[in-house]
């Protein structure tokens, strides 16, 4: 019997989509949808024609709902963060070389709000919500969410957060950092391909340098960080990218890069 497809990627250009396909779940991660989803983020990290990945939940009323609980039930502690260390999407969706949008289109608590927090760059709809219920169940989170929320929205914001088990809306996403746009329902989809055909224009040496200085920059003190900048930045400036858009800025003509 075929395994169902809990992941499933679509092409547009030089964007790829992929989308959590649970929505009778709320697109809750069990171990194999966290499994295909490593599999597609190794799989679009090789594929060469895509320059920007989208990853959303199916439907409208969930984003990722967090994980599915019933994995927990009969299980030893022990044996649940086996399972979690397994399969660390959230480590992979922050390694990913790729700029990586999280399009937010509901519900998007535990786990799912961990894996929005290691994308890049997170929009929102309206009608999101956002929330880190662990302690309501007596458990903490394991994806990170200690880690990153601080970064994100600072102490005092992740301590509330994570305490209460508070669940919030996008607008208040917005106002405390934790989301980076937020737009109507309707045009979720429509804005945030948009963004992501923006990106997809760019040099793909230069963004992927800029994520590496990026994420260096929250894992390293300031001086190493500059240097590590440096580096970055001198294979930037010896690339094919760098000289065919000078030349095209000076020629005042559309840039063509092609990722070299």
């Amino acid at each position: 019997m075929n395994e169902p497809r809990n992941v499933v990627v679509e092409r547009q250009g030089a964007i790829a989509i992929a989308t959590i396909n649970r929505p009778d779940k709320r697109n809750a991660l069990d171990n194999p949808t966290r499994f295909q989803l490593l599999a597609a983020f190794d799989e679009l990290r090789h594929d060469t024609l895509v320059r920007v990945v989208v990853l959303t939940g199916a439907g409208t009323k969930a984003f990722i709902a967090g994980a599915d609980v019933n994995e927990f039930v009969g299980r030893k502690p022990v044996e649940v963060l086996k399972a979690l260390h397994e399969t660390t999407i959230f480590d992979a969706a922050d390694a990913f070389p790729k700029p990586l949008i999280a399009m937010i289109n509901g519900w998007c608590l535990g786990s799912g709000n961990e894996l929005a927090m290691a994308c890049d760059i997170r929009v929102a709809a309206e009608t999101a919500r956002f929330g880190q219920p662990e302690i309501n169940l007596g458990m903490m989170p394991g994806g990170g969410a200690t880690q990153r929320l601080p970064r994100l929205v600072g102490l005092g914001k992740a301590f509330k957060l994570l305490y209460t088990g508070q669940i919030i809306d996008a607008n208040e996403a917005l106002k405390i950092g934790l989301v980076d746009e937020v737009v109507p329902a309707r045009e979720l989809r429509s804005r945030t391909m948009l963004l992501a055909e923006m990106i997809a224009t760019r040099s793909a040496v230069a963004l992927q340098m800029i994520k590496e200085g990026i994420r260096a920059s929250v894992r390293a003190p300031l001086d190493d960080g500059l240097r590590h900048e440096a580096s970055l930045a001198s294979v930037v400036f010896t690339s094919k990218d760098m000289a065919e858009g000078v030349a095209a800025f000076l020629g005042k003509r559309q840039a063509h890069f092609t990722g070299e």
